[in-house]
């Protein structure tokens, strides 16, 4: 559940080479978030958990996962674009990269070869270490966008697929006008390493620890602390029994926040044929 950010430089197989360029990239982030405390400020802090929650809520869990991935409801067209430009913004990842490669992980969900993010491969490989030895497989877009051709057949989800990573040029424009540089530390690269590390802990933690509600032929677990930071996502033997379910939590100690926010389309008109568990 996680980014293309560069193409990929590897011949794929069970041996990829290291892409020093994703590395950079990601530890340059890393980097400048550490510089956080020396910029901080209250509406810095504020600023940061809203966008977490806008980008990672919204734009991830509710957008690229249930909307697009698995069509679990549906929304007006323009809204729809409107929830995917909001994902993009998030910085993981064009849509159809993150719904084409998700939707590879539910088809050989723990595949050491077929999963992008095999949680057979180890705690770190599934974490972040498969963004860093990329395969072909999962990061050329002529093979990912075969699973995804929904998406692909649309211009605007093909440009934004192209461009996301471009978006936060004028986002970063727009927060450092706001509010400086302290804005832009916490709203771009704080932001993003946070919100990275919560969307990973769903192909990770939640493949190696926590309890089931069903029996299933994979590792998928519910754990508690991972659906505080991503939202819901954490019920993730649920969400893996049942995949098209728009809500992810199914006992009342299950907290879905991302589930509330469906609910409230729901009530307005704007979200129809919301699959349900019986």
């Amino acid at each position: 559940m996680t980014a293309k950010f560069f193409a990929s430089t590897s011949e794929g197989g069970n041996s990829p080479a290291l892409n020093w360029t994703n590395v950079v990239f990601f530890t340059t982030f890393h980097g400048i978030a550490l510089l956080a405390p020396w910029f901080f400020s209250w509406s810095a802090l504020a600023l940061v958990i809203f966008l977490h929650w806008l980008f990672g809520s919204i734009g991830i869990c509710l957008g690229y996962h249930r909307l697009l991935s698995h069509r679990s409801f549906q929304v007006p067209k323009w809204l729809e674009y409107a929830i995917a430009l909001i994902g993009a913004l998030a910085l993981q990842g064009g849509p159809i990269f993150w719904i084409g490669g998700h939707r590879q992980h539910h088809a050989h969900t723990e595949h050491v070869d077929l999963d992008p993010y095999s949680a057979q491969r180890g705690f770190w490989w599934s974490h972040m270490l498969w963004i860093f030895y990329p395969r072909s497989e999962f990061f050329d877009y002529e093979i990912y966008a075969k699973y995804a051709p929904d998406l692909a057949r649309q211009p605007y989800y093909r440009w934004l697929d192209r461009y996301f990573i471009l978006l936060q040029i004028p986002f970063g424009i727009l927060l450092y006008l706001i509010g400086g540089w302290s804005f832009v530390i916490y709203g771009i690269f704080l932001r993003a390493v946070l919100l990275w590390h919560s969307t990973w802990f769903v192909n990770s933690a939640t493949h190696a620890w926590g309890y089931r509600n069903f029996e299933a032929n994979d590792g998928a677990r519910n754990l508690w602390w991972v659906s505080i930071v991503t939202y819901g996502e954490g019920w993730h033997n649920n969400h893996h029994t049942f995949p098209q379910m728009a809500k992810s939590g199914f006992y009342w100690w299950e907290v879905d926040v991302t589930w509330w926010s469906i609910k409230v389309l729901k009530t307005l008109g704007l979200a129809k044929k919301v699959n349900l568990p019986s």
